[in-house]
């Protein structure tokens, strides 16, 4: 099992690597850079400024900044600059006479991130593994066809729309507006039990609509592998023999019917801060979502690479976590790693 763990750690090097190179060569396939992107907004109007650079002001910029060097060589650099804990400067926030670090414009906002989908994943994983389960248990039951009815509504509603309707339902019978991570008198105040409390009760709204194709996908998922597999030989032998009916499926098909779920743990933690722009912007959630769409528009180029090897790496993570689960989960697996 270690020297799988330990060939699974080389190839996720590896894979980070090869995502780095795709990741800096698509962030860079846009003709222009921040500046003339930069430039163009102002030209428009769109800046709040009437101030316009010459061209030879543009270029001093594009020396001072590197971004006149071959693409080779400011991928290299920035490869050095990542592996040291460099992680470049964002233009977009605090502009081009004092760019702002990267870190400093996506801590805070990562921090949020990892709660919002830690919160969704959570909450997926409490409500469609027994929903699920009683599903194949209890087939053509009338709670089996409400598990199904709910399957099929949380993957064809977009969250969005889950978003406005859930906003609107707590302001109108609750008279509280929800939006946002937190409650106007914590925004700003220092981390103590009170906002630490905030944040939990302002997660719940959030969690529930990012999870919500998750739950809905999961329960169709276990339900109808757990239900291929109470019908195979092994379970009826071990029922014939006496094997109590909860303990039987705990210990056997129910392990077996979650590996699809468990491996895709490697997907959801990128799904959710990738696929979530909309929502948080529904939400009011300060989250990496929003950053990483005007990183984009702005062609703010190491704040967008960052975010995409952020989401790049969670990806690696999340893979590598569930094949262990998987190796832990079905003992068909644990063999063939052992030999």
């Amino acid at each position: 099992m270690l020297a799988y763990i330990g060939r699974r750690i080389v190839i996720a090097l590896a894979t980070m690597w090869g995502i780095s190179l795709i990741v800096f060569v698509i962030i860079e396939l846009p003709p222009g850079d921040a500046i003339t992107t930069a430039m163009s907004l102002q030209a428009g109007g769109e800046s709040g400024t009437s101030f316009i650079m010459t061209d030879e002001e543009m270029n001093n910029l594009r020396r001072l900044y590197a971004l006149d060097r071959p693409l080779l060589v400011r991928y290299v650099n920035w490869l050095q600059r990542l592996a040291v804990g460099r992680w470049g400067v964002s233009y977009t926030y605090g502009g081009y006479a004092s760019p702002t670090p990267v870190w400093e414009v996506v801590s805070d906002k990562f921090a949020m991130t990892v709660a919002v989908t830690g919160a969704a994943t959570v909450l997926t994983w409490l409500l469609f593994v027994p929903i699920g389960v009683y599903s194949a248990v209890r087939q053509y039951s009338l709670g089996d066809y409400a598990a199904s009815f709910i399957g099929f509504m949380g993957m064809a509603v977009p969250d969005f729309l889950i978003a406005l309707v859930m906003l609107f339902l707590v302001f109108r019978f609750a008279g509280v507006a929800v939006a946002g991570l937190f409650s106007p008198e914590y925004i700003d105040a220092a981390w103590s039990l009170g906002k630490l409390w905030d944040l939990l009760k302002h997660l719940i709204i959030p969690g529930i609509v990012l999870g919500t194709a998750g739950t809905a996908g999961g329960i169709r998922i276990l339900r109808a592998n757990l239900l291929d597999e109470i019908r195979k030989p092994y379970v009826l032998t071990a029922r014939t023999r006496g094997l109590p009916e909860m303990r039987l499926l705990l210990k056997y098909p129910l392990r077996v019917a979650l590996n699809p779920a468990v491996s895709s743990v490697g997907y959801v933690l990128p799904a959710l801060i990738g696929g979530s722009v909309i929502v948080s912007v529904v939400l009011d959630l300060n989250t990496l979502g929003p950053v990483l769409l005007e990183a984009l528009r702005g062609q703010d180029t190491q704040l967008a690479a960052f975010i995409m090897m952020l989401i790049g790496g969670l990806t690696v993570i999340g893979t590598l976590i569930s094949d262990i689960l998987l190796a832990w989960l079905d003992p068909r697996i644990r063999k063939g790693f052992t030999g």
